[in-house]
């Protein structure tokens, strides 16, 4: 009934609360009282907003494109094997789990010849969310951005960060991989695939195809990395939702095989592309997201101060 009488109120704004979903924080305290005008405001200029992460235990709530991130921690600007990017974004916070798997990886990425360690792109805002530009998804705290340049330097300064720019490592629209792609490449992708706690992995489809031909050992891992548009300049990690997580929607999982004839199919259709279709429906423009429509969690998340 308490959870009826707040959807009443709101006039049934926080459609979300109304589907059932806990009135209280992961920690078992209650949701602050909801603020009307809050919830009809825009998401991303309120999580966009926020400096620091929530005074919460860390939670992913809602979905990847669809969410927010309580009791986020803060990856270093720069560590042994690796430094954040592009500072002044304010986006290098997350779930724990996502940071120690940034820390592993740069482990990993510096035994690669040429490699120091990893230059870490966006992973969240401090509260997750929609962010003020850029990504539609990164807003639970359990995406990253890894740079395909070698991170040879370790000791950029915040303004160098800010200037200097990543790799491409495709050629003839994303088809094939070009010269800048190295077999450091694919055993970092690899290292990040074959981790538990890793749900997909997406990088532009010639990558994949290549990864494809290479790999001569065990291809399980493949299963985890699809090509998508983009993704050359950077790949990109998304962890599954923490093990006993609530509210937390977990990625779909990757079709059986090791998707090396899908990504193949992308390619051709890059090279030869298929005819348009004439009755395909023109796509709808998105609405902007308000804080009502994510998970009702969010609010708390955004006034725990």
């Amino acid at each position: 009934m308490y959870l009826r009488r707040i959807c009443i109120a709101v006039l049934m704004v926080v459609t979300a609360a109304c589907s059932g979903q806990s009135d209280t924080n992961i920690d078992g305290t209650p949701l602050p009282d909801i603020d009307p005008a809050l919830l009809r405001g825009s998401a991303k200029a309120a999580f966009g907003a926020e400096r620091v992460g929530s005074q919460q235990s860390p939670a992913a709530y809602g979905s990847y494109a669809k969410g927010c991130a309580a009791g986020s921690v803060q990856l270093a600007e720069t560590g042994p094997t690796w430094q954040a990017m592009r500072l002044s974004r304010n986006r290098n916070w997350g779930n724990p789990e996502l940071v120690d798997f940034i820390q592993k990886l740069s482990r990993k990425a510096a035994q690669q010849p040429g490699w120091n360690g990893i230059y870490v792109g966006d992973m969240s805002q401090p509260r997750g969310g929609p962010m003020l530009t850029g990504h539609a998804s990164h807003q639970i705290g359990l995406d990253a951005d890894i740079w395909m340049l070698p991170a040879a330097n370790l000791n950029l300064s915040v303004a160098e960060r800010e200037n200097i720019s990543s790799i491409s490592t495709r050629r003839a629209n994303g088809a094939y991989t070009n010269g800048s792609w190295t077999r450091a490449h694919h055993e970092i992708i690899k290292a990040a695939a074959q981790d538990s706690r890793t749900a997909r992995i997406f990088v532009f489809p010639g990558a994949k195809v290549q990864m494809c031909k290479d790999e001569k050992g065990d291809r399980s891992w493949l299963r985890k990395v699809r090509p998508w548009y983009g993704h050359h300049y950077h790949f990109h990690v998304r962890l599954a939702c923490p093990k006993g997580a609530r509210g937390c929607v977990d990625q779909t999982p990757p079709p059986a095989g090791d998707g090396c004839a899908d990504a193949q199919e992308w390619v051709n259709n890059i090279l030869n592309p298929p005819p348009p279709n004439p009755n395909a429906p023109k796509p709808k423009p998105r609405r902007e997201l308000t804080v009502a429509d994510l998970p009702q969690q969010c609010s708390g998340v955004l006034s725990s101060r």
